[in-house]
């Protein structure tokens, strides 16, 4: 029988990440992989094929609409999906293969097929074949992140309703396309396929986009997106979707209830989240707590509610973020290692990756106002910062909220290009406890969409140089 002092069942970010650093600290560490390839959803299905995807359809769209007027003359592109899907496939393969050469490196064993926690230290792993293989383990870390969520009553066949999974692999640009659910996957992949000529409408079931962003922040981004062509439905829901026709025919009423309208489209994109997965892993039969949501249930220190069994990502509570999870996993192996783990969960940061893109850290002015906190204001429009204008991409602004007692900046919010890459100095400044006025007497370089935020933390104090 295999033994480790450590293994981990999964190899997302958060568990690929667990297991190098536990290697890092000297354990004997294996991780557990049914699918073929390491990475999980992130890598494979997630993350990294949808930046492609969002990459190559902005440069198809600015070639068509933005090259003129700069005085680059071209001809109108021509896609070629296959061309493109190859592209996309290449970014996966590079991250997949950077990922199974990490694993040698680090000298971290690959059991292939699915993981079974039988009890206390105890694993079957069991293979393709069928043959099951039991592990031994000091202590056993379960990364299996997360599935699609399903509307109840909606079969997904990945060819015309489609999940994220699906809507990453069409062969040809659906004329129309209906995407249930107005979150970050939604827009971001709604997003690509727009840009390459979809009519793209939205049906949310709230009554705004973008659930638990700064209200403010989304309210401006909808509009954004409504002049790109995006149709919004929000406070609707989908009950049922007619796939016997040759378009689909949607069901839609008022989220309250009443009488329903029916939309045509040719692809319906069902991302309405995502939930913890948990399928075969025997944790009922083990002794592993759930709550209500189906997450396993940990302590303050990633443990269960088993010895020796421990659970990080997407599979428990908190933001269902891949640099979340791999900050845990982090945690976990120093934590297991006997050292100090932590993860600061007031400060991580999220990304919508559209254009413009939307960036956010720490509180919105809604969890601030619900908190009863005194709070200042500082915003800075993108109108105003020297790059944007010469680049003419305007579109958005910077919004620091800062403590009004003490200045220490609480939250951050960025919509506009490249707010993804500028957040992470808001992330630094908070992570040491910074203030407003750190902020603003930090010497920003000129001309960057950067100084924008030094603008709006001059702005917490009234006092904006170019507004």
């Amino acid at each position: 029988m295999a033994s480790y002092d450590l293994v981990i069942i999964g190899t997302g970010p958060g568990g690929y990440v667990c297991a190098i650093r536990a290697a890092q600290l000297g354990l004997k560490v294996a991780v557990v992989e049914k699918n073929p390839t390491l990475g999980g959803t992130c890598l494979n299905v997630g993350c990294m094929p949808s930046k492609a995807l969002l990459h190559a359809s902005e440069l198809f769209e600015e070639a068509g609409h933005s090259f003129a007027k700069m005085g680059i003359g071209v001809s109108a592109p021509k896609l070629d999906m296959a061309a493109m899907m190859n592209f996309k496939q290449q970014g996966i393969d590079g991250n997949v293969k950077g990922v199974e050469y990490l694993m040698k490196k680090n000298k971290i064993d690959v059991l292939a097929g699915k993981g079974k926690i039988v009890g206390t230290g105890k694993l079957e792993v069991t293979g393709q074949d069928g043959k099951t293989q039991s592990v031994e383990a000091k202590s056993i870390v379960i990364a299996t992140g997360s599935d699609i969520a399903r509307l109840k009553g909606i079969e997904i066949d990945e060819k015309r309703i489609v999940s994220s999974t699906g809507a990453l692999s069409l062969d040809k640009v659906p004329g129309k396309l209906i995407v249930v659910g107005a979150g970050v996957i939604g827009l971001e992949l709604g997003s690509v396929w727009r840009r390459l000529g979809a009519q793209v409408t939205v049906v949310e079931f709230l009554d705004r986009i973008l659930p638990g962003m700064d209200g403010e922040i989304c309210k401006q981004f909808q509009r954004i997106l409504e002049k790109q062509g995006f149709a919004f439905k929000l406070g609707a829901k989908v009950t049922a979707i007619d796939s016997s026709g040759k378009q689909l025919k949607v069901s839609v009423e008022a989220a309250a209830g009443g009488n329903p309208e029916t939309l045509e489209a040719d692809v319906v994109l069902v991302a309405i989240g995502r939930v913890p997965y948990t399928e075969g892993l025997g944790l009922k039969e083990a002794g592993v707590a759930l709550d209500e949501r189906g997450r396993v249930v940990i302590d303050d220190h990633f443990a269960t509610s088993l010895k020796g069994v421990y659970a990080i990502g997407d599979v428990v509570k908190g933001p269902m973020l891949a640099h979340k999870a791999e900050d845990e996993g982090v945690a976990v192996a120093e934590i297991i290692a006997g050292k100090a783990g932590h993860v600061n969960y007031d400060v991580i940061p999220g990304v919508v990756y559209t254009t413009p893109e939307v960036s956010s850290v720490g509180k919105t002015e809604e969890d601030l106002k619900n908190a009863g906190v005194d709070y200042t204001v500082g915003k800075f429009p993108f109108t105003a910062n020297g790059r944007s204008k010469v680049n003419q991409t305007t579109d958005g602004f910077v919004k620091i909220l800062a403590d009004t007692k003490t200045d220490r900046v609480l939250g951050v919010h960025i919509i506009g290009r490249e707010a993804g890459e500028m957040i992470h100095e808001a992330a630094v400044l908070m992570e040491f406890g910074g203030s407003a006025e750190d902020l603003a007497r930090t010497c920003h370089a000129h001309p960057t969409r950067s100084e924008a935020i030094k603008e709006a933390a001059l702005a917490v104090g009234k006092r904006a140089i170019h507004m």
